[in-house]
């Protein structure tokens, strides 16, 4: 896992202190435990069969190109945190403990399927397409889990129930600061590898398979060759 952690100034067991201190037992006996959630939701998707293909290629592809769209899979990753938690103060030190209770989310925004509107619903082409794009919503739905328990146990290892002691006034930034610098990065580098396998399903393979399906029904719609699919 490449992230900053901000452990310099973020310290939560007595590698701090060169012994338990009266702040620190009271610290650890009084404020409560580090408390991590994290929620994970993919929000449904839908099938719209209203966009033409030439236009689902503008959108795949900004810019246009050789290729023919005739369905695209379309998703937005979301990435959230809300910090909070108790926090005692020593004035004989200048440090302060706080528990954090530290919130992230992770979410899909609603999953379109688009199905190019030259392929009416019950047609051969049609059913082809879908079942190619159902593969790219599976892939989705599948990643989003996975990412979910690994993320979990990361934060379950780095904040791992005990107050965290930072300089009088620090606490929340640095944790803030560490959530910003090293967790967001390496929470959206995660979430970012679903598209390496949305790339494997678009295999030169497969735009050959789908431009010869249907007995020729793909062509008659989009056109002579070349022929891709996303």
């Amino acid at each position: 896992m490449k992230r900053l952690l901000l452990v310099a100034a973020l310290c939560w067991s007595s590698s701090a202190w060169s012994a338990r201190t009266p702040f620190q037992a009271r610290c650890e006996d009084t404020i409560g435990a580090t408390v991590v959630t994290l929620t994970s939701s993919e929000n449904g998707h839908s099938i719209d069969n209203t966009v033409p293909f030439r236009a689902l290629t503008r959108m795949k592809q900004e810019g246009g190109g050789a290729s023919f769209v005739l369905g695209l899979t379309r998703t937005e990753s979301r990435i959230s945190f809300a910090l909070d938690g108790a926090i005692l103060t020593d004035p004989k030190t200048s440090y302060e403990c706080v528990a954090p209770r530290i919130d992230v989310t992770l979410a899909y925004q609603p999953i379109v399927i688009y199905v190019g509107r030259e392929f009416l619903p019950g047609t051969c082409a049609y059913q082809q397409i879908l079942a190619h794009e159902m593969r790219h919503l599976k892939a989705y739905l599948e990643h989003l889990p996975k990412v979910d328990r690994l993320v979990r146990a990361a934060l379950k290892a780095r904040f791992a129930g005990q107050p965290i002691y930072a300089p009088a006034g620090q606490a929340k930034r640095l944790l803030e600061q560490e959530m910003d610098v090293g967790w967001m990065p390496y929470i959206k580098n995660e979430m970012a590898k679903v598209e390496r396998l949305q790339a494997a399903i678009d295999s030169p393979q497969e735009y050959a398979r789908l431009s010869k399906v249907c007995a020729g029904e793909v062509q008659l719609l989009v056109g002579p060759p070349k022929r891709n699919k996303r």
